[in-house]
């Protein structure tokens, strides 16, 4: 394991699965951190072997990775992480800064288990971060300074964008960014088949309308532009373009996607509660 003087250098991650392997991977391709300075841990081997295979340190003891590293990330699944960081609670010091990406379980109850002035914070990623283009939202603790949130920002922008946000908004990320991926494949894979049923292959059409959505995502984020400009930019009196958006209005697009982004919000709060 890492030597106790090159805990500050470490980065700890309790819970093995893929949104773990993903933000390991980034900060190792990134060169924010070395792979040998990274811990994780796992019940059994069957998720470890990622971490493995990317030449990081391995345990089966969720203690050891905190007595290891002084950042850590606790990526277990929900249900089990009030019983984790109980578990590992008698080993975290003030110098600790702890990281949840659990979903629905908040900052207070994460704080009552923990020992008074711990610093912790939530984490929110979504599925891109495995191709290191997450929508990533984070919200800090009350015992967290701004130097926690830039070192932690720092770190997780190797996995994709990174913000950070009241707590009250992490629900609002499950549904417009969590979620949000499925909502985007919905749309890409009509848009692929509109013009399968026009004529076109299908292997050839989804990766035409997956091109068309990244390229247009990278135009709204690297020219911050409004996408009502950009919009309005493709379209010419009379054309192709604004009829067809005339049939996407007749089918209710933009409120069928602004009630998705609502369900999905509140059920994320429903699950948040119980």
């Amino acid at each position: 394991m890492a030597a106790a003087g090159s805990a500050t250098r470490c980065v700890g991650f309790v819970g093995a699965g893929r949104m773990a392997g993903a933000i390991a991977q980034g900060l190792i391709r990134a060169g924010k951190v070395e792979a040998q300075h990274i811990v994780a841990s796992a019940p059994t081997d069957r998720n470890l072997c990622h971490f493995q295979a990317l030449g990081c340190q391995t345990t089966h003891s969720n203690q050891e990775v905190l007595q290891s590293c002084l950042l850590v990330i606790f990526a277990t699944k929900p249900h089990i992480l009030p019983a984790v960081v109980a578990e590992v609670a008698p080993v975290v010091t003030a110098e600790h800064i702890l990281v949840s990406v659990a979903a629905g379980v908040s900052l207070s109850t994460l704080e009552e288990l923990l020992p008074p002035n711990t610093r912790v914070l939530r984490v929110l990623p979504n599925l891109p971060c495995v191709v290191q283009e997450g929508a990533i939202v984070m919200a800090r603790g009350r015992h967290v300074g701004s130097s926690e949130t830039k070192l932690l920002q720092h770190l997780l922008e190797a996995c994709g964008r990174c913000e950070e946000v009241p707590e009250a908004y992490v629900d609002i990320h499950t549904g417009l960014s969590g979620s949000g991926v499925a909502f985007v494949c919905a749309f890409s894979e009509a848009l692929a088949e509109g013009a399968v049923k026009m004529g076109m292959p299908s292997s050839l059409a989804h990766r035409i309308a997956a091109q068309t959505l990244l390229g247009t995502a990278k135009m709204l984020l690297h020219e911050g532009q409004h996408p009502a400009q950009l919009r309005s930019d493709v379209c010419t009196p009379g054309g192709t373009t604004i009829y067809g958006l005339h049939a996407l209005e007749q089918g209710g697009l933009r409120a069928a996607t602004m009630s998705a982004v609502e369900a999905a919000t509140c059920r994320a709060r429903e699950l948040s509660r119980k």
